[in-house]
C-alpha cells in the first residue's frame, strides 16, 4: 500500500518521526494506522532504509534516514486520523516500486516481491 504525502501529493509509504517511549517498529505501525488506517503484524527489524528530504513547516529542509519496517496488513479500518487528507492505493510490489520516486525505496519494495 502506498499513500500520498500531504505536501507534494507524491506516492510514499507511511512514515513519521521517532516517538518518545516507542520502539522504532512500534512507531512505524502507529504511523501506518494514522496515515492509512492499516493494522497488522509489524516486523521488529527494518528491511532497509533510505534518505528522504523533509520540508518543515518553517520552510527548512532536513535530510532524514527512514527505516522501513514490513507490516503484514490484516485489515484497514473504516476511519483513521488522516483519512481524507491522503489518497491510498493497493499495488503489487513491482507496481509500487515503479510508482515511488525514491530509488532506494523502490529497491526495498522490489525485495518484498522476492519474499512473498
Amino acid at each position: 500500500m502506498l499513500v500520498t504525502s500531504r505536501g507534494t501529493g507524491r506516492w510514499i509509504i507511511p512514515k513519521g518521526w521517532p516517538m518518545k517511549g516507542k520502539a522504532p517498529h512500534a512507531a512505524a505501525a502507529r504511523e501506518a494506522l494514522e496515515e492509512a488506517g492499516v493494522v497488522g503484524q509489524i516486523g521488529k527489524e527494518p528491511i532497509g532504509s533510505f534518505s528522504h528530504k523533509k520540508l518543515l513547516k518553517r520552510g527548512d529542509a532536513v535530510v532524514c534516514e527512514v527505516q522501513v519496517f514490513p507490516l503484514e496488513v490484516t485489515r484497514q479500518r473504516d476511519t483513521w486520523p488522516e483519512k481524507g487528507k491522503r489518497k491510498f492505493q493497493w499495488l503489487s510490489p513491482s507496481e509500487a516500486a515503479k510508482t515511488v520516486s525514491e530509488p532506494l525505496l523502490g529497491a526495498i519494495i522490489r525485495g518484498l516481491q522476492k519474499k512473498s
